[in-house]
């Protein structure tokens, strides 16, 4: 480890959750928390007798997912100098070799795999779906090639409730697949806004991501789509009540029409970090209110 510049164990800290894109990581994990705790509560199974179950599913997906995110890191190494984004990462800047990271992102992806076979085939299945499509179809495949990249990217990360789930029901059902597809659609117009607030950073490193490859004014047409997409979907989770149905609601609408603003701004990049951020508060309050619920 002689390239790496890292010397006291405070900096290496601090690399190593940039390298695994803090809150990024943070994001996935909670729907694993908030789909143990839903399938929990839908099922009228008491947390207190599924503890076990429930850390090592926490920290086996933890783990994948870090991994995953690493192995991104990677690949994409030299391509993040090149954007003021990522640039400081520790695998873009030096601060941690290329061969340390592919070896701990493997390690790490590797180790969460075996954690994971002592929960059940269901909770391995959906994990490894979730690190694939990551992995190699976004990472490796589509994300310098096509525009419709964020699709695949959005599979990764919608499977994340049902690995939860899966813990103590099987994920084949009406809810935890509706809170699959609520992940699903969330993350195309939160993508789309980091893809234009970040434009240049974007297009100088080559990724195919569609306001680049297609136009910004195309891209807001398509985040609107799945906007509105999102309406309909509260009302398939009735079970959680009326307030879950109307506070979601009222989020989807006021996010609407945050999305409907931008085809009149003169100030693209505020209006996509405005996007940005209430795309983040929105994932934080659904999850949130779906565990506080479900306790």
């Amino acid at each position: 480890m002689n390239q790496m510049q890292t010397k006291t164990p405070k900096n290496f800290f601090k690399n190593l959750i940039s390298l695994i894109k803090g809150k990024v990581f943070v994001i996935n994990v909670l729907p694993v928390l908030a789909g143990y705790f839903l399938s929990s509560h839908i099922n009228h199974l008491p947390l207190a007798e599924q503890l076990t179950s429930f850390f090592v599913t926490l920290i086996g997906s933890a783990f994948v997912i870090a991994g995953a995110l690493m192995l991104n890191n990677w690949y994409e190494a030299d391509l993040d100098k090149l954007m003021e984004r990522t640039k400081s990462r520790p695998s873009a800047n030096g601060e941690f070799s290329k061969k340390f990271v592919l070896t701990l992102g493997i390690t790490t992806s590797i180790l969460g795999f075996l954690i994971l076979l002592f929960t059940n085939a269901e909770v391995f299945l959906f994990s490894f779906i979730g690190w694939f499509f990551y992995v190699v179809l976004y990472t490796f495949w589509s994300k310098q090639k096509y525009s419709w990249n964020t699709i695949i990217g959005a599979v990764s990360g919608c499977v994340t409730p049902l690995i939860g789930w899966s813990v103590l029901s099987s994920s084949f059902q009406l809810i935890p697949m509706m809170m699959a597809l609520i992940i699903f659609i969330w993350q195309m117009p939160h993508t789309y806004s980091i893809a234009i607030r970040r434009f240049d950073d974007y297009k100088r490193a080559g990724f195919a991501m569609l306001p680049v490859v297609s136009g910004i004014k195309k891209t807001k047409i398509h985040l609107l789509f799945y906007l509105i997409c999102l309406i309909p979907m509260p009302f398939f989770m009735k079970s959680l009540g009326l307030f879950f149905i109307g506070f979601m609601t009222l989020l989807n609408i006021g996010w609407i029409i945050l999305s409907i603003s931008g085809f009149a701004t003169q100030n693209e990049q505020h209006w996509a970090t405005r996007m940005f951020r209430y795309s983040v508060i929105h994932m934080m309050l659904f999850l949130i209110s779906i565990i506080v619920m479900s306790i």
